[in-house]
């Protein structure tokens, strides 16, 4: 998978994870995650665009060249749709950019939550002693945001807290800054989070390395 933290970032990450965990008595975890789904279906949307656009430019330029044989014509309405279509869709894959723009925000936001939380379970975070683990999960290519914690931390984590991290990271996010957008998580959390800390250094419970992984 494209690598979107370098080493400095990493090992730079790890130690801010260590400090807000003492800080505020937490166990974190900071996900980046290429994408949380496949979705099979935008290079066919790409498809059908490109060829409803190819095949209209073919019919103004027959209509423009009235003196055509319909078979020449036909041929190249036919032509143009496959082509302007494939292209189309071969931009949509291999421009992530492009692939977004077709890409429905509900059903992003549904599918990156649910990979949060199939992340959650997977690694185990609900195992922490007070449940007071904590997912902070980015996903490159729908460009979001999870922040997922356990149930030992509803009563010290507002949803509108979480709302406010979360926007924090955005604009950093949707600009490519990986690092920094995980840092202002880490930030917001201890802001928020060290005011209702015990003041006891907790046990190191879950890894502080950040997850990178490909997804779906």
């Amino acid at each position: 998978m494209k690598q979107y933290l370098n080493d400095q970032e990493r090992t730079k990450l790890n130690q801010r994870i260590a400090e807000t965990e003492k800080r505020t008595g937490v166990q974190v975890v900071l996900a980046v995650i290429e994408r949380s789904d496949s979705y099979h279906e935008l290079p066919w949307k790409a498809f059908a665009l490109g060829a409803a656009a190819g095949g209209l430019a073919a019919m103004l330029f027959s209509q423009l060249r009235p003196g055509w044989p319909s078979g020449m014509a036909v041929l190249t309405a036919v032509v143009t749709t496959l082509l302007v279509g494939a292209a189309c869709a071969l931009l949509c894959i291999a421009v992530p950019a492009l692939a977004r723009l077709l890409l429905d925000a509900h059903r992003a936001e549904v599918e990156v939550r649910q990979y949060a939380q199939a992340l959650f379970l997977d690694h185990q975070l609900f195992a922490t002693r007070g449940r007071t683990g904590i997912l902070l999960l980015v996903s490159m290519f729908e460009r979001q945001v999870v922040l997922l914690p356990d149930k030992g931390l509803d009563k010290r984590l507002t949803r509108e807290a979480m709302h406010e991290i979360v926007s924090g990271m955005t604009a950093a996010l949707a600009a490519g800054w990986v690092a920094p957008a995980l840092e202002s998580g880490l930030e917001g959390l201890e802001k928020r989070l060290a005011a209702t800390s015990t003041g006891s250094s907790p046990e190191n419970e879950l890894p502080d390395a950040v997850i990178e992984e490909k997804g779906s």
